[in-house]
């Protein structure tokens, strides 16, 4: 039985992650920032096992990885992160909240793949998965603005980029991916898809996914993304 890890299961699309990986017999280490999230997710099942982690503290990290000691994981889906403040204007950029999102969106994303790759390795698939946006394209950039989201999906698949070239001497699969524009509290309301469809496709992308298609960008219908 393959067993993953997932951050930011609390809500939204980690939970939908947690919930479809738990249904198709999977061990899934769901991890959840804030306590007042862990009765949800348990409420998905034994399949499921739930942990505290908050992806932007070392501290935090490091205690989780102590308590997996010899857990081998076949994926770890990055999927934790911070939109900041939606509309920041030029000559007002709140750089405390710039520093916070960065450091959730990339430095934690790099903090717990760095943490868990012993475990990966002792896994079966070794696949790195990376929940990015399309608002980090730099082609796809036509109206401006958002600097702090922007600014750290663009630096996420960066480093992403380099991971997959760096670990592919090892096997691993790293898989860059865009969940579409999703309702949740993040995508809001008006959003033009559900988590259902989101994970369902980026499912179907991970499992297609080649030595050849690491390290690119696709979205959770398997469409390329340019830079």
């Amino acid at each position: 039985m393959p067993t993953i890890l997932i951050t930011g299961a609390g809500r939204g699309i980690g939970f939908e992650f947690a919930r479809q990986y738990s249904e198709a017999g999977w061990t899934v280490i769901a991890t959840v920032r804030s306590p007042d999230s862990i009765p949800m997710v348990e409420s998905l099942g034994g399949g499921v096992q739930v942990a505290l982690l908050n992806v932007a503290d070392p501290a935090s990290v490091a205690i989780l990885c102590e308590r997996m000691r010899g857990t081998a994981l076949d994926m770890l889906i990055n999927n934790a992160g911070l939109y900041g403040p939606r509309s920041p204007q030029i000559g007002a950029v709140p750089y405390a909240a710039w520093q916070e999102v960065l450091d959730t969106n990339v430095m934690g994303a790099m903090r717990v793949t760095e943490a868990f790759l012993p475990h990966l390795r002792a896994g079966e698939r070794k696949t790195i998965v990376a929940m990015t946006s399309k608002m980090g394209s730099m082609a796809d950039n036509t109206s401006g603005g958002q600097y702090i989201y922007r600014s750290s999906k663009a630096a996420l698949n960066a480093v992403f980029r380099s991971l997959a070239l760096d670990l592919a001497p090892e096997g691993f699969l790293v898989s860059i991916l865009h969940p579409g524009w999703v309702r949740t509290d993040m995508g809001g309301p008006r959003a033009l898809i559900d988590v259902h469809e989101s994970v369902t496709g980026l499912r179907r992308v991970i499992e297609g996914l080649t030595p050849d298609e690491s390290g690119r960008w696709f979205d959770y219908a398997g469409r390329e993304i340019p830079w």
